[in-house]
């Protein structure tokens, strides 16, 4: 079952490759959608994927690139919007 799954992270995640490292996971996951940092330092990953493989992301995010120190990840569903690849969102 396909699934989406908007996810914050936060804490040191700007500056320490975190959006690389996670079009890395979503790539080997088979994961679709996209990743950004936000406004306030941090970032946004949206996950459209197989419902296991979403959940493995999710934990992955708890640690992210190896020079991240996540403060906090928060999870909400969104809704699947049919993502054909990942893409890092850059402004």
């Amino acid at each position: 079952m396909i699934i989406n799954r908007m996810i914050s992270i936060t804490g040191k995640v700007q500056g320490v490759f975190y959006r690389g490292s996670a079009r890395e996971q979503c790539e080997r996951l088979g994961i679709h959608g996209e990743v950004k940092n936000m406004p306030d330092g941090s970032v946004l990953l949206i996950a459209e994927g197989e419902e296991e493989a979403v959940h493995t992301l999710i934990t992955w995010c708890y640690y992210g690139s190896p020079r991240a120190e996540v403060k906090e990840v928060v999870v909400k569903e969104g809704i699947v919007k049919g993502y054909k690849d990942f893409k890092v969102i850059r402004f």
